[in-house]
């Protein structure tokens, strides 16, 4: 059997999907890179917001008729999508022959051979313990790599929908998470980028503390891991000792992506937010003191039910104040379900458009800024590619993710592999990314 596998949505989702693909694999399933020489497709769903529902059940509609025309036998369907809207696609899209909910997907493997007469709803409780250690086919690079250290969330902010689709927090043991970390290691992965809903509350289900420092101290031991990445960081749990690891700590990158949704205190509250304005400030303000060379990432949403001019203008103000060094806009989606999804005061499609788009003019001129300042200043940076007709390096520095973040682009007449580190002078900025050249 040859399977095709689509992996949709966020960087949990490509954990996920890296371990189904693990143990099919180790079953002695072949994985194929094109569609045409499948005999089978395993879709590993998203539908956090209704651009990412859209894609998914796009692509399980696009299986679904190659199924119709007998190009494929078996069309299976797992992640957030199935497990929100198993029923609908059992009754609306009978050529799938299995639904598999988040914390079933480690039965695939029996779910792939099993009898197909009737499509299959597998749905195991959303609060066991997450499904973790098994090994992974990886789909990123061949020298940095997710490592999804908890599961679910209980923030239950008014406009996600995530606590209904992956259960309550749950942190995979910190040893299991230290035995992933040594096996990457062994297979050249450099650099660990750690996710989940939230990071910063990693081990308080299991110890009744926060354990993220812990972590990251114990992961730094790791031979052959350079580089640690923070991602979903909440503001109001960052705290002085996750600062001060951050700080002492060589293989930790003075990165942090800190997601903050909005700035207005009016709004913040009807999101469910733990923050406020002044909170946002003075986590912001105590963190480039600690550690003056950190770059700050967010993430905002504009257009969120009941969001007047004020306060839009309250958030572009803070984004001009902070000065944030990567950020993303995302319109408001009205997500069934959710509280915020009976607010009143639903803005217009437009309203949001334009509201992140305005930010988003003012996000890039303060990028820019940033950029031009950069030229002259020394960096190590990892090759991440080449663009072998310009011969000219894909790289990234500690303050930039893959993927999200901008590039250093760097011509060298050396040989390098991917995973390589060097020494660089930054010669221009280009925009969003920077040029180089090698010291």
């Amino acid at each position: 059997m040859k399977i095709y596998f689509v992996s949709l949505g966020c960087d949990k989702n490509t954990v996920d999907s890296e371990m189904m693909l693990g143990m099919i694999n180790g079953a002695g399933v072949e994985i194929t890179m094109s569609l045409d020489d499948a005999d089978g497709v395993i879709i590993n769903s998203c539908a956090f917001i209704a651009d990412a529902k859209e894609e998914s059940i796009n692509t399980i509609l696009e299986m679904a008729k190659l199924k119709q025309e007998g190009r494929l036998k078996k069309v299976i369907v797992t992640g957030c999508l199935a497990q929100r809207y198993k029923d609908e696609i059992i009754r609306e899209i009978p050529e799938v022959d299995a639904v598999v909910g988040i914390q079933s997907f480690d039965k695939i493997v029996g779910i792939l051979f099993g009898d197909d007469k009737e499509p299959k709803v597998v749905m195991d409780d959303l609060n066991l313990a997450p499904i973790s250690g098994h090994k992974r086919l990886l789909t990123t690079s061949t020298h940095y790599a997710y490592m999804k250290i908890a599961e679910g969330c209980d923030k239950h902010c008014t406009y996600c929908i995530i606590p209904k689709l992956r259960g309550r927090f749950r942190s995979v043991p910190m040893d299991t998470l230290l035995n992933e970390a040594k096996d990457l290691a062994k297979r050249g992965i450099k650099e660990l980028i750690l996710v989940a809903q939230e990071t910063t509350l990693y081990g308080v289900d299991i110890s009744g503390r926060k354990q993220l420092p812990e972590l990251l101290r114990e992961l730094a031991k790791v031979d052959g891991i350079e580089r640690i990445r923070l991602l979903y960081t909440y503001p109001e749990e960052i705290n002085d000792e996750l600062i001060e690891v951050i700080k002492s700590e060589p293989k930790v990158c003075h990165y942090i992506d800190m997601p903050i949704q909005h700035a207005s205190d009016r709004i913040l509250k009807r999101m469910g937010r733990r923050t406020t304005n002044a909170d946002l400030r003075n986590i912001i303000m105590k963190l480039r003191c600690e550690i003056p060379d950190i770059v700050l990432r967010t993430t905002l949403i504009t257009g969120f039910p009941g969001e007047r001019l004020s306060d839009y203008r309250i958030l572009k103000d803070f984004v001009r104040d902070i000065g944030f060094d990567r950020l993303g806009v995302f319109t408001y989606s009205r997500e069934e379900g959710t509280p915020a999804a009976a607010m009143k005061g639903q803005l217009p499609e437009a309203v949001k458009k334009f509201r992140r788009n305005v930010i988003m003019k003012l996000q890039q001129r303060i990028v820019y800024e940033k950029n031009e300042a950069m030229v002259g200043r020394e960096l190590t940076v990892c090759v991440d590619g080449k663009l072998v007709e310009d011969g000219v390096y894909v790289t990234r520095s500690y303050m930039d993710a893959p993927d999200v973040d901008g590039i250093v682009f760097v011509a060298t007449d050396r040989e390098m592999m991917c995973g390589d580190s060097l020494n660089v002078r930054i010669s221009a900025a280009d925009g969003y990314d920077l040029v180089a050249e090698e010291v």
